[in-house]
């Protein structure tokens, strides 16, 4: 599952994230399991027809992403 967050378009924060959820650009949504919640909330509540995964840790999703800290949030984007 992580592999496709390497290889993929995708965006990595709450702001860009939740702007590709309004533009509908959202195919997929990370939420790190050890996020606060209080960061991740507004991006749940946007998910309506969105899948979410909240399997991985903050470190798995940053690294995961490419970049060298942790991500609350990563979102892949439709084609």
């Amino acid at each position: 599952m992580l592999e496709e967050l390497s290889t993929a378009q995708k965006v990595v924060g709450v702001k860009q994230s939740l702007r590709a959820l309004r533009e509908g650009r959202a195919g997929k949504v990370f939420l790190a399991c050890d996020a606060d919640p209080a960061v991740t909330g507004r991006v749940e509540d946007a998910c309506a027809s969105v899948p979410v995964e909240r399997d991985f840790t903050m470190a798995q999703l940053g690294s995961a992403a490419g970049i060298a800290v942790g991500a609350a949030v990563v979102t892949l984007l439709n084609g």
